[in-house]
């Protein structure tokens, strides 16, 4: 009987263990440092910084003329882009897809989105109201950002990553010397990168969508 019981309870472990390992386990995203990502995308100054690195501080004007820092995003899991709102090429495409991000979030108090402007002169407070007034945004977690340019590119380029050097005349956004990706940017809650997506492609988004939960659930 005991000879019994023991090799039922193996058999029970044995089963246990395997199932355990047949079923998909989600990995822990990664946290991203400037050495992970291309040399022209970051300042020279931190690209060989190794570990640590986290989102610097800023401070912007919003759609509705507040002044927004990273106070704002502190505690919060959130996405960040950069754009223009007079681009007619990717930009429509990105926050088609960021609206996506917004109504599946937009009243969850943990999540936000930042977008940063590369247009400054273009964008305006006024000019960025209307803008999201003109997308229906819902809830009030998603800014709109403007303010001094070489903040605004310094920000790009030494904490999210996401402005590149434009490599001839004219190709830089709305005349600058730069070209903004089509990157959205996961933060996590303790400003840490941690994932770049496509955001013209709805499967990537998708998978922002599900990671945004994990590091919720972190």
């Amino acid at each position: 009987m005991n000879r019994l019981l023991g090799v039922l309870i193996i058999l029970v472990i044995g089963i246990a263990v395997g199932t355990y390992y047949l079923i998909p386990h989600d990995e822990k995203l990664p946290v991203i440092n400037p050495a992970d990502v291309e040399s022209e995308m970051v300042d020279p100054e931190i690209f060989r910084q190794g570990y640590g690195h986290k989102i610097g501080s800023f401070a912007f004007l919003n759609q509705k003329g507040d002044t927004i820092t990273e106070r704002f995003v502190e505690g919060k899991v959130y996405v960040a882009e950069y754009f223009f709102t007079t681009c007619g090429s990717i930009c429509p495409i990105m926050n088609k897809q960021m609206k996506r991000v917004n109504n599946v979030y937009f009243d969850n108090p943990e999540v936000a989105i930042l977008s940063f402007t590369v247009d400054p002169d273009i964008d305006t407070v006024a000019q960025m109201k209307l803008y999201a007034d003109g997308h229906d945004i819902k809830g009030d977690h998603w800014q709109f950002l403007t303010g001094d340019k070489k903040e605004l590119y310094q920000l790009a380029r030494q904490s999210y990553f996401v402005l590149k050097p434009a490599e001839a005349e004219n190709l830089g956004d709305a005349g600058s010397d730069f070209i903004h990706t089509n990157n959205f940017v996961l933060v996590d809650r303790e400003s840490r990168i941690r994932g770049y997506y496509d955001g013209t492609n709805p499967d990537e988004v998708g998978t922002l969508l599900k990671d945004i939960q994990k590091l919720l659930e972190e």
